[in-house]
């Protein structure tokens, strides 16, 4: 237990005592402009253009957190640099789809604010890039396949929490505690992966748990 509470990456969300039945019930629709939003920041920019000798040409680009985390590899890898304000970006960035993630799977009914934490707590630490092994950043990826594997089966047993959730917040106003804690469990392992194999905060291997 130890191990995964000093990880630099921690994610808690307050539990609800009462959740509101009718923003349950439409919650996939009011989701909607938030959603958006957060797919304006993520999305990946592609962009086609017919050139002078009629040939259609398409530039796809990799969306902001792709090209902070290809820039910081690059920094970490032939500067041992991580620069701050990349990871106050990514940070933030991480912070707010976490809160849209929370309002989506109806552990909130707070409306994903872009600054305030709200009930959901995430925090990373800022790393010591000279303590950082300079060329694991090009393999994190590949070690972390093993959690993305473990991870895509998690996630469809989040689908079905919420599922189940959504019906007992309609006849009881209150979501299941050990539902709540498997759906947070299941965020905070993937935000351990992501803080390992994308943000390259740290070269400790995630641990395979959801606490």
């Amino acid at each position: 237990m130890a191990r995964q509470n000093n990880y630099p990456a921690t994610l808690r969300v307050d539990y609800p005592k009462q959740l509101d039945r009718v923003s349950s019930f439409f919650r996939i629709f009011w989701a909607i402009p938030i959603l958006i939003v957060i797919g304006v920041l993520t999305s990946s920019g592609e962009t086609t253009y017919i050139t002078e000798t009629g040939k259609e040409v398409t530039n796809g680009g990799s969306g902001i957190a792709g090209g902070l985390f290809a820039a910081t590899l690059l920094m970490l890898v032939f500067r041992q640099r991580y620069p701050k304000w990349w990871f106050d970006f990514n940070l933030e960035l991480n912070r707010f789809s976490a809160r849209v993630g929370a309002y989506l799977f109806l552990l909130t009914d707070k409306y994903p604010s872009t600054e305030d934490t709200q009930s959901v707590h995430l925090d990373v630490k800022y790393p010591d890039a000279k303590k950082l092994n300079s060329f694991l950043p090009l393999v994190k990826w590949f070690l972390a396949i093993p959690h993305y594997i473990v991870l895509a089966f998690l996630f469809i047993g989040v689908v079905f929490a919420t599922i189940i959730a959504w019906f007992s917040i309609l006849f009881t106003g209150t979501y299941p505690k050990g539902l709540f804690d498997y759906v947070v469990g299941v965020g905070r392992w993937s935000l351990r992966v992501n803080a390992y194999a994308m943000l390259l905060v740290t070269d400790e291997y995630p641990p395979f748990s959801l606490q």
